[in-house]
């Protein structure tokens, strides 16, 4: 039977400050860490009262120090647990949840959710090739029976662009309209003017074959599905998007929508891996460079 990162092995493994601390150590400096001033690889020590290692010539790091938890005052526990349950739901949890989890204010909360964001932007630069699906969605605006709300002007919906490419990852992106110059510059930025692409029928598409692209169309107002010709892969991520955004977070500003979708974007690529997210986020803590924030967590 396939062992499964539970909540319980979360628990055993991270059971306190310390144990997170070490683990962070361990990725951050795999081979060791090299001190400036011996400059040389050596052992450091733990600091009793403080997130620090030093050498025994005086020399000090922290494996906090560019990344997500610098100058925190929030338990690295606490840290660590909020990863591991943004790397097991799929359709997201909210701030609100944290708060009452973890008994934090629901700012630090929102806050922690917002820096882990930071770990799931996309960084990926290579461009899609083979068969790739594209589509567009709305996010926000009045409609009827609308339960959820959009934070800021109600009418005001936010345009989302996705790419999903058959049997490979996704790419999402916040976009100012669904006008044919903005959609292009997307497809050209993402995709290989050597790849095969599919939309629906909108007319913004229609100039993709001037540029290398094989254009296929379905035209939703007839079917969904002719052969190999579908849109449902990138229509399914729409689902779990708006599932989450909807149902789960309910409030979403345009400032913070491209970030928000970066988190489904991430979690799609991901997919394969399943009980080693929390494992792939961790790296990223380590590899991903930030700004110590302005206000302490």
């Amino acid at each position: 039977m396939k062992d499964h990162f539970t909540l319980g092995s979360f628990l055993r493994k991270y059971k306190d400050d310390e144990a997170c601390l070490e683990h962070l150590k361990q990725i951050k400096y795999p081979s060791g860490i090299f001190c400036e001033k011996c400059q040389c690889i050596t052992t450091f020590t733990k600091i009793t009262s403080r997130p620090v290692y030093q050498c025994s010539c005086g020399y000090q790091i922290s494996p906090l120090a560019g990344t997500i938890f610098e100058k925190t005052t929030t338990p690295l526990q606490y840290w660590f647990y909020a990863i591991f349950i943004m790397s097991v739901t799929r359709s997201g949890v909210s701030a609100k949840q944290l708060q009452r989890e973890l008994g934090v204010t629901y700012k630090t909360a929102w806050r922690m959710f917002k820096q882990i964001r930071i770990l799931m932007a996309n960084v990926n630069n290579n461009l899609m090739d083979g068969t790739v699906e594209v589509d567009e969605t709305f996010i926000g605006g009045a409609g009827k029976n609308r339960r959820y709300k959009w934070d800021g002007n109600e009418k005001e919906k936010q345009v989302v662009m996705g790419m999903v490419q058959r049997n490979g990852r996704a790419y999402l992106k916040h976009i100012p309209n669904t006008g044919k110059w903005t959609l292009l510059k997307q497809i050209k930025d993402n995709v290989d003017p050597q790849a095969r692409v599919i939309t629906d029928e909108w007319g913004g598409y229609i100039q993709l074959p001037k540029y290398g692209y094989k254009h296929d169309v379905v035209r939703h107002k007839d079917t969904y599905v002719v052969g190999d010709i579908y849109t449902q892969n990138v229509e399914n991520l729409w689902s779990i998007l708006k599932r989450g955004i909807y149902g789960v977070y309910r409030v979403v500003s345009k400032k913070y929508l491209q970030a928000y979708i970066d988190e489904y974007a991430w979690r799609y690529n991901h997919r394969q891996f399943n009980d080693k997210m929390f494992d792939l986020l961790l790296r990223q803590v380590a590899e991903v460079r930030v700004l110590a924030p302005r206000k302490i967590l």
